[in-house]
């Protein structure tokens, strides 16, 4: 009985050990980088939600560089960048990338407000429903993705990426 007992035991300190052994390598959760050129008093952008939507995708397509890049500010889900332009005011120039997490993601947006196209996978802003949120689509354009367990939601101030360099812009979200 008592060898029973002990190969019981012993098959219980096993499973315990393997569960501990599989605990200790899961990962940590990555905290945001420290190192990035930060705005204002925000602090960088998670690399969870810069994987969606990099500050060089953006400088490739919204014509923007380094040279007027002014930073970044990021919480959980959403990074800012801003970017300089001449006579207008910096909390006015910037692309915004918003990727929370989602159980149930719809195939395409659903706004009431807005008709929306298509640029490779991603949405844009195409069109205003109405004439209250015309000076919205005035302002900037939104472009959404839709992900397994995500969606990408960006909103890119017209000063900093035209219309059309948002199209170009839809098409390097992930």
């Amino acid at each position: 009985m008592s060898s029973r007992l002990t190969v019981l035991m012993l098959a219980g300190f096993a499973v315990a050990g393997t569960a501990l052994a599989q605990q200790a390598a899961a990962p940590a959760p990555v905290p945001p980088p420290t190192n990035c050129k930060t705005h204002g008093s925000g602090r960088c952008c998670d690399l969870a939600v810069t994987a969606h939507m990099s500050k060089e995708a953006v400088f490739s397509s919204c014509g923007e560089s380094e040279a007027t890049f002014l930073g970044e500010q990021g919480t959980k889900d959403t990074c800012k960048y801003f970017f300089k332009v001449a006579g207008e005011k910096e909390e006015d120039t910037y692309v915004q990338v918003y990727a929370p997490a989602l159980k149930d993601v719809p195939a395409a947006p659903n706004d009431p407000f807005f008709k929306w196209g298509r640029s490779g996978a991603a949405f844009y802003t195409d069109k205003a429903a109405s004439p209250k949120s015309a000076p919205m689509l005035a302002q900037g354009t939104g472009l959404w993705l839709p992900g397994k367990g995500y969606f990408v939601a960006v909103n890119a101030s017209i000063k900093v990426c035209t219309r059309p360099e948002a199209k170009r812009l839809a098409t390097k979200l992930k």
